[in-house]
């Protein structure tokens, strides 16, 4: 059935054609073939029948196939990476050439089934380049370009120049110069790159030009059997250029200019503004300012913000408190008998984000001149705290000074919802947002103690992100600032391909209303896992491939555990899994993401062996009606089937025939494993077993087979030897003998 519904799926498919013209010497050629639809395990190919062999490019499931590849496109193909999922079969032909004009078919075949989709005629035709180039006599030496993309057979080049007679510049044929006919003019002063018949650089390097040099010069490079290739070059040669007197002094007004730029930019340097950066949490930070004058008994000091709010003043012998701004208050201190030391510098104690900015330092004469000024660029990180999936809390830091009684302390998230507040002396759990009710606690007498650190429960990786804590006075107005970012990494599952079942965990103590809906998401292909709405598993809203192999607790909104099991599992269900609780309305009520690894099981075999056992065990007792097929996904091609009770030999393909065997009464014992016989190095490769209901596979595993080959080996004796290698057989090149 399933061939038939390829078969039908190749038919639908339309067969067009199309023509191209392009000239020599651009970069790529694009021969375009797309369809709407893939069949499953397709394989693809790009062929030009009028060449032995004919494959220009062969792609299948596992990647690109160029054993079989004809050698003239040998690194100048490929196809795009997701060819075979998005239906896009173009190929893009680097460095056309002449002998690449021809007609190109782009079929695809599937479970023995092949259907042309499309036929391209491609002309590649020859260009004529031109080329125009400027020299001063006196020059060492000037190369006029020639160049072909690729040479394909024996060939000739000619420089000339047709004002001339004889018109022969230089000539190069079979590997050496042919300059019997070279115009006198030019002995000794040309010459071609040695390999020029090799890599189709013929260009010409001429010594010592002169200013009767100037002319039209052709370069003609014929290749047997192809139309020639012509290059124009117009080359002038110029008499010497004389600086002039004006340009000198031009020069020496741009050099000054130059030096000038360069002072200010020291100056500026020089004058740049110190930076400190702390990270938010430390017990405090120093700004430095210090001054190397002798500064008056009765001078005051004033530090201020970059909102020109009063950090610190120091007037008359001491500080003055009662001049600083409220948000600053019993956070400074400065040294004693500043003025004698003449170190002004300003300790500010527990500086949080907020206190990020630029901070200046002033000294006053009693008459109020300004004695000295100094700036200090203030950077406070802010704090992050990473953690595990899983942990019962994590603690977000922030240390102050105490506080008064009647403030108010808020943690906010970035999507601006309450995570927790603290007003009049208690939490207020009511004005928290739905997401974070239960979850959070902060410590008793915080405004004394100055500890406003808040411990959240239970974090989830969708509570990554950064979090805002605000202190307020009775008037609403911002004492004090922080932030800190918290990561909490996504939990990870690994298992191995075959086993049963793997479980996917997420755990809250939130309390779910009854009329939550709850959703399994897989990130990649954005398909629906597992959904639970209206109290019940909605399996018409899954995704085909996870139908009948997804399962969730009974009572999940209850006992809060939404754990998801995932039956069967591939390594084709590595990918990020989300699970979101919706409310009634909705609203995202909590998020979670698990990743989900499933390794590939690998078996590993030396050539010559007698036979290779792929493992596969499964439930016992399937029914009757099952099918079991073990396919080559590397080569697609079908390595055994079982179905109707029976080993199906006519449904193999012919490399396996007779060299596969399976237990008897597999279905009863569940042990579907596949014994390959006399294993050499092309059976290498992917292969999978799927087990079907009717077309429905409700159970499937991927293997990978690596048979090591032998290597012969002469030793000095003249005797053949065999060697094991755990490399991948490779061929020989010519020299090399076996």
């Amino acid at each position: 059935m399933k061939t038939l519904v390829v078969f039908l799926l190749l038919m639908n498919v339309s067969q067009y054609a199309s023509a191209l013209e392009v000239y020599e010497g651009v970069e790529s050629v694009l021969l375009t073939c797309q369809v709407t639809s893939v069949p499953a395990f397709p394989t693809l190919v790009w062929s030009r029948p009028d060449l032995n062999p004919p494959v220009v490019h062969q792609r299948s499931q596992a990647g690109d196939k160029l054993t079989d590849q004809n050698q003239r496109y040998r690194r100048r193909t490929s196809m795009k990476s997701d060819s075979l999922q998005t239906g896009d079969f173009s190929l893009t032909l680097r460095n056309p050439i002449t002998s690449d004009s021809g007609t190109y078919t782009c079929t695809i075949t599937a479970y023995g089934n092949t259907r042309t989709l499309t036929e391209v005629e491609l002309q590649v035709k020859v260009s004529h380049q031109v080329f125009t180039l400027q020299v001063y006599e006196g020059a060492e030496s000037v190369l006029l370009p020639c160049h072909i993309p690729f040479v394909s057979g024996p060939s000739t080049g000619v420089w000339s120049r047709y004002d001339l007679n004889p018109p022969t510049v230089h000539q190069r044929q079979q590997e050496e110069d042919e300059l019997t006919d070279q115009n006198q003019r030019y002995r000794d002063r040309t010459s071609m790159k040695t390999d020029a018949l090799q890599t189709g650089d013929f260009s010409l390097t001429l010594r010592k030009p002169h200013i009767f040099d100037s002319s039209n010069y052709t370069c003609t490079i014929r290749v047997t059997g192809e139309e020639p290739r012509l290059t124009d070059v117009h080359l002038q040669v110029k008499e010497p250029y004389v600086f002039p007197a004006e340009a000198w002094v031009l020069l020496a007004v741009l050099i000054t200019a130059v030096l000038v730029g360069v002072g200010i930019y020291l100056w500026k340097l020089l004058r740049k503004v110190p930076q400190v950066e702390v990270d938010s949490g430390v017990e405090s930070v120093q700004l430095i300012c210090k001054a190397k004058v002798h500064l008056p008994e009765d001078a005051e000091v004033g530090w201020t913000d970059g909102s020109h709010r009063k950090v610190h003043v120091y007037e008359n012998g001491s500080d003055q408190p009662e001049e600083q701004h409220q948000v600053y208050r019993d956070r400074t201190k400065m040294n004693e008998d500043l003025l004698k030391t003449g170190d002004l510098s300003l300790t500010l104690k527990y500086p949080t984000d907020g206190d990020t900015d630029t901070y200046t330092c002033t000294v006053y004469s009693r008459e109020g001149r300004v004695l000295l000024k100094r700036k200090v660029e203030l950077k406070v990180r802010v704090p992050q705290v990473e953690v595990d999936p899983g942990v019962e809390s994590v603690q977000l830091p922030f240390k102050t000074i105490h506080l008064p009684k009647h403030a108010t302390v808020e943690w906010m998230d970035k999507d601006n919802k309450k995570v927790h507040v603290y007003e009049n002396g208690s939490d207020q759990p009511k004005e928290q947002h739905q997401a974070y009710r239960g979850r959070t606690k902060m410590q008793r007498n915080l405004l004394k103690t100055g500890d406003l650190s808040l411990t959240l429960k239970y974090p989830t990786d969708w509570d990554t992100k950064t979090y805002r804590c605000t202190v307020y006075n009775r008037w609403k107005m911002i004492l004090i600032k922080a932030q800190v970012e918290l990561k909490v990494r996504v939990p990870q599952v690994e298992v191995d391909s075959g086993v049963e079942s793997v479980q996917l965990p997420f755990n809250t103590t939130l309390h779910l209303p009854e009329d939550a809906k709850v959703e399994w998401m897989e990130n990649k292909y954005d398909r629906k896992v597992h959904v639970y709405e209206n109290g019940s598993d909605q399996p018409e809203e899954q995704h085909q491939v996870f139908r009948d192999r997804t399962k969730m607790n009974e009572d999940l909104l209850k006992t809060g555990d939404l754990s998801l099991t995932l039956k069967y599992p591939t390594d084709d269900d590595s990918h990020t899994y989300t699970c979101t609780v919706y409310s009634r309305e909705g609203n995202i009520l909590l998020k979670r993401k698990v990743e989900l690894k499933v390794r590939v099981c690998q078996v590993e075999v030396e050539e010559g062996a007698e036979s290779v056992q792929l493992p596969f065990t499964t439930t016992q007792n399937l029914p009757e009606a099952t099918k079991v097929e073990w396919m080559n996904n590397t080569y697609n091609r079908k390595v055994h089937l079982y179905m109707n009770g029976s080993d199906q030999p006519d449904k193999q393909h012919q490399v396996y025939r007779d060299r596969t065997k399976m237990n008897e009464d597999l279905l009863k014992t569940g042990d579907l494993s596949l014994t390959l016989k006399h294993p050499t190095d092309g059976d290498s490769g992917r292969y999978g077993c799927g087990v079907y209901s009717g077309n429905f596979c409700f159970r499937a595993i991927n293997l990978e087979l690596k048979v090591k080959g032998r290597v012969q080996v002469q030793d000095q004796t003249g005797d053949i030897r065999n060697r094991s290698s755990s490399i991948d057989p490779t061929p020989l090149m010519a020299d090399q003998s076996v």
